[in-house]
Parts: structure tokens; sequence; C-alpha cells
């Protein structure tokens, strides 16, 4: 009968799994894709860079303008009825630059007019005056009156307006009646596109795809709450509140961790354990969301003051409510 074998191994201490090396910390996710946005369209341009995109821009228009009147003088002498064909679409394709250089100008003037509307309401306050809250409200009145969603709140105004001889009372009645339905509007679609960024952020691994999406969906964002409030923008007008809006976050440190986003980002921390790009999803979302909430109160004809300033942490919860469930390590669904 065969005996076994018996190797002995020098050295070979006791192993248990506390002697087990631990498993790295990568750390909590930093929502690289909201943050690369904000710095590509915060970054100003400098003044040369100014200066020769405007010059290049004007030899370049120039350049067109000589081909074209080339182009159809030239078809004028071979044959007439070319050449006024081509004369008139020359003057059609003007008049639509006209009229989109019109929407541009009018999307500015909507812009500009809700910070002053913005400015009237807070010197209103501050000067506790009747006169001025009533002004207020008037101009709000004026601006919304052909919103069909407002009719409502615009009756219940109407027929409370005359008791009210506060102007702080004016002032909270006329944001209450006229702005609450624009702010749950308003939350609905940062909502939304909070949940896109997380999506696309978890589930599509291409390198910038998730830059590319999360800079998409903020101006699609910022453009639609501006729209609602009344601020609907040109092209040019949502570029521009879109940098300013990067501008504001960056300038006073909010596009980063902080308070109100604890909870978003302990469930992305929770995600990450299991995939990084799910935890990176649930804070590039919640980044979006503060965005997004930035953006309504640059685009709100009055500052928060009798409703309450929506929350990250709320605003979250809600885009994603359902989005990760079945995951295994998100509580309430699957098990570890």
């Amino acid at each position: 009968m065969a005996k076994p074998v018996l190797i002995d191994l020098e050295d070979t201490a006791a192993q248990t799994p506390s002697d087990a090396p631990p498993v790295p910390d990568l750390g909590l996710p930093e929502g690289r894709a909201v943050t690369a946005a904000a710095a590509v369209m915060a970054t100003p341009a400098s003044g040369l860079a100014r200066l020769a995109i405007w010059v290049l821009g004007a030899l370049f228009s120039f350049m067109i303008s000589v081909a074209i009147y080339d182009f159809v003088t030239g078809l004028l002498a071979r044959n007439s009825v070319l050449g006024w064909a081509a004369f008139g679409l020359t003057g059609l394709a003007v008049l639509v630059l006209v009229a989109l250089a019109l929407r541009e100008a009018l999307g500015f003037y909507r812009l500009g007019r809700l910070d002053h509307l913005r400015a009237e309401a807070v010197e209103a306050r501050v000067s506790a005056q009747l006169k001025g809250a009533a002004k207020v409200t008037d101009h709000l009145t004026g601006l919304y009156h052909h919103r069909a969603d407002l009719r409502w709140g615009m009756a219940r105004l109407a027929e409370r307006r005359a008791e009210v001889l506060d102007a702080d009372a004016l002032l909270n009645l006329t944001e209450v009646e006229l702005l609450g339905p624009l702010d749950l509007a308003a939350r609905a679609e940062i909502e939304a596109a909070a949940r896109r960024v997380a999506m696309v952020t978890a589930l599509v691994p291409l390198a910038l795809a998730d830059v590319a999406v999360a800079l998409f969906s903020n101006l699609s964002m910022i453009r639609k709450v501006a729209a609602l409030y009344g601020g609907r923008s040109g092209t040019l007008g949502s570029l521009k509140l879109l940098r300013r809006v990067f501008t504001y976050l960056l300038a006073t440190g909010a596009l980063a961790l902080g308070d109100d986003l604890i909870g978003s980002v302990a469930g992305g921390g929770i995600l990450s354990k299991l995939s990084r790009r799910f935890g990176e999803g649930v804070v590039n979302g919640a980044l979006t969301a503060r965005v997004g909430i930035a953006a309504m109160e640059l685009c709100r004809p009055m500052p928060f003051v009798a409703l309450p300033r929506p929350k990250v942490t709320n605003v979250i919860s809600r885009a994603l409510a359902g989005v990760f469930d079945g995951f295994p390590g998100k509580s309430g669904g699957g098990t570890v």
C-alpha cells in the first residue's frame, strides 16, 4: 500500500483572511463629465482670440459676399433667367439671415428683461413699498398673461390682490401663484436632464461621450428652463446663458461635492463599489441637477423667498428613482 507523499514547505506561517491586503479605496467619483463641460464653457476667451475670430469672420463674410456677387452677375451676363433666379435666392438667403439675427436679438432681450424684473423685485423687497411691489406684480402679470398654464394662478392673484396691503405679502402672493407652477415644470426638466446624463455616463463606455452628452443635455436643460420663465432665447443666447451659469458655479465653488450632495454622492459611492461608472453617473446627474437649480435662480424673475429653493438631493432622488433598482449593492434591490 502506497504511503502519501508529504511536502515540507519552509517559512509557511498560518494565513488568515485578515492578513490579506486591504482593497484599495479609489475614493468617491468626481463627476468629471459635467466638470469638464463646465471648464470648456466657462473658460474666457482672450482679447487676441476674440479679435482673431472677429477678423476671420469678417474676412470669410467678405469673401462669400464677393463670390456670390460674381456668381450672380456672371449668370445675368450669360442667361438672364438663371441670373434672376440666383438673385432671388440670394435675396431670400439674406432675409433668412436677417430673421435669424432678429431672433437672436429678441432672445437676448427676453433674458435681459428677466434680469431687470429680478432686480426690480429685489429692490421692491428692500424698500418695502406697496407701490413698488404692485409695479412688480403688474410687470409679471403682463409677462405671463398669455400663458394658459397660469390662468388659475392669475385668477387667484387677481381675486386676492385687493386684500393685500403689505409689500412683502403682495410679492409673496405673486411668487406663489405665478412662479409656483413654473418651478414645478422647471424641476421636471432638470430631473429629466439629470437622469439622461446619469444613464449615459453609466452605460456608454465611449471616451468623451459622457462629456458631449453632459454639455448638450445641460445646454438643452438651461434653454428649456429659461423658456419656462419667459426667457426663450436663440442659439447664441442659450450658449451665453450656459456659460453664465457655469461661470457662476465655478466662481462660487458650487460645482463641487458639497453638503447638499452628500446623500447623492453616498449613493454614488455605494454603486461605485460595484461599478465605477455607475457611481460616476450618479454624481454627474447630481452635478447636472445643481446646474439646473443655478439656471432657475438666474432665469427666475423673482428670487426664492416665499417658495423654498430646490435641493440637489431631492431633485436627484426623484430623477434617479428606480433607475438603478435591481443592481446588486443597491439598497432595496438584489443581494450582495
